[in-house]
C-alpha cells in the first residue's frame, strides 16, 4: 500500500494541537556545558546522552509521535578530529546500549544523511537498528547524522528526476517532498535550539517553512523534561495563522464541525 504523503504547510493548512506532533532539536552546548565546568569538550557529549533520554520520555508522556534530533551536521567534519572521533565512538556505543531498550517501549529508529563517510560497521549496526524497530509506532526517532539541509534538497532533486528522466518541467512540492530524508513524518511544529545560538544551521531547510522556532539559553546537557515542557508551553502559546489572519483563524474556530452539518437536533440526545 502507497504511504499517504504528509501535508505540505506551503500547499495545505494542516492539522494543528495543543501537542506538537512532530518536535525537531539541535543540541547545542556541550562543549561550552565542559568547559565551564574545566572538562574537556567531549565530557559535554557524553552528558547530552542523559539529556537524549530525558526528551524521550517528556515527549513520549506528552503524547508526541516524531522526535528528530539533529546530531552531527555535514559541516561538524571541521571539527577536531579527536572530537570527530570521539562523537563517532559515542554514537556507536550508545546505539549497541540503547537499541534493545527503544524497541521495548515501543520507539521507532530512524537515521537520516549521508552515511557514505561513516564507518561500515557503523552503517550496518545503523541499518540493524532500523529493521528491529521498523514496526514501532509509539514515537519516531529520528537522528540527523551527516546531515544538511541543502544536501537532502540537492539528492532529493536527483532522486525526483531519474525517476523521470524525459521531463523538465511541472514539478510539484509534492514530487520533491516524497524524496526528501525525512519524508515518512510529518513537517515539524515546534524547533528548539539550545546553548543560546538563535538560527537554523542547515537544518530541515525545507521542512522548517512552518513550524515555531523556540530559542533557549539552556545547554544541552541541562535540557530536561521540564525544559521541554517549557518549550511546549510557549508552542501552545503562538498562533499558527499558516498564511491567513487572526480573524480568519478565529472564523475557522468558531465554524460548527463538519459532522454536526445536517444532523438532526433530536440526534444530540443520543450522543
Amino acid at each position: 500500500m502507497a504511504r499517504k504523503p504528509f501535508t505540505s504547510s506551503t500547499r495545505e493548512i494542516p492539522d494543528v494541537s495543543g501537542v506538537p506532533q512532530h518536535i525537531a532539536i539541535i543540541m547545542d552546548g556541550n562543549g561550552r556545558w565542559a568547559r565551564k565546568r574545566f572538562m574537556p569538550r567531549v565530557a559535554g557529549h557524553g552528558k547530552g546522552v542523559e539529556s537524549v533520554r530525558a526528551v524521550i520520555r517528556g515527549c513520549m508522556a506528552k503524547g508526541v509521535s516524531h522526535l528528530t534530533l539533529f546530531a552531527f551536521s555535514s559541516e561538524n567534519w571541521r571539527r577536531p578530529a579527536d572530537e570527530v572521533s570521539f562523537l563517532m565512538q559515542l554514537f556507536m556505543r550508545s546505539l549497541q546500549k540503547e537499541v534493545d531498550r527503544l524497541h521495548e517501549n515501543g520507539i521507532r529508529f530512524r537515521v537520516i544523511g549521508d552515511l557514505s563517510r561513516f564507518e561500515p560497521s557503523l552503517v550496518d549496526m545503523i541499518r540493524r537498528a532500523e529493521a528491529l524497530t521498523a514496526r514501532n509506532d509509539r514515537l519516531t526517532l529520528t537522528i540527523a547524522a551527516n546531515y544538511g539541509g541543502r544536501w537532502d534538497i540537492l539528492q532529493a532533486v536527483e532522486r525526483m528526476l531519474a525517476k523521470d528522466p524525459e521531463r523538465r518541467t511541472g514539478f510539484s512540492e509534492e514530487d520533491l517532498s516524497a524524496e526528501l530524508s525525512l519524508n515518512y513524518g510529518p513537517e515539524p511544529d515546534l524547533f528548539i535550539r539550545t546553548g543560546g545560538e538563535q538560527r537554523i544551521s542547515n537544518f530541515l531547510l525545507w521542512q522548517l517553512a512552518y513550524s515555531e522556532l523556540y530559542f533557549t539559553d539552556t545547554l544541552w546537557p541541562d535540557f530536561d523534561e521540564k525544559a521541554l515542557d517549557l518549550a511546549i508551553a510557549s508552542y501552545q502559546s503562538r498562533e499558527r495563522r499558516f498564511g491567513r489572519t487572526s480573524e480568519q483563524l478565529c472564523a475557522a474556530e468558531k465554524a460548527p464541525n463538519q459532522d454536526e452539518v445536517g444532523r438532526n437536533p433530536a440526534d444530540h440526545a443520543q450522543d
